[in-house]
């Protein structure tokens, strides 16, 4: 693999240590949040080359970063900086909920939230899920 020229994306977003594991990175190309020089991304078998630019959001920030080397293993932190060059520092999502508002918050004694609520708290901690 060190010869080779290309690379799997699922692969190198693990190798580079933006996601924890395969599996992770897989779900996260196929979700199309992923943008491979400015086109959406919806396979994990993606080929990825040396110069190449991805946008994707990483929990509250959207990470623009450059692909400097492929790498042939999952290294320590070190090692994976050296496979990619940040573009811009990392931007705050625009649909941010204000930080003094809390969407899980409950008032004292109403209970257990039912399922409905439960699901809704969730959509507005993580609407992309």
């Amino acid at each position: 693999m060190a010869g080779e020229s290309v690379i799997r994306l699922d692969k190198w977003l693990w190798f580079a240590r933006f996601c924890k594991s395969r599996t992770l990175a897989g779900k996260l190309c196929e979700t199309g949040r992923i943008k491979l020089a400015g086109k959406a991304v919806t396979k994990a078998n993606q080929m990825l080359r040396p110069g190449d630019v991805l946008t994707f959001p990483q929990g509250p920030h959207v990470r623009v970063i450059e692909v400097v080397a492929l790498g042939t293993r999952r290294g320590p932190a070190v090692e994976a900086q050296t496979l990619y060059a940040d573009l811009a520092p990392p931007q705050p999502r625009a649909e941010q909920p204000p930080e003094d508002q809390s969407p899980a918050s409950r008032e004292r004694g109403t209970g257990r939230p039912t399922k409905a609520e439960r699901r809704a708290t969730d959509r507005l901690i993580d609407p992309f899920e």
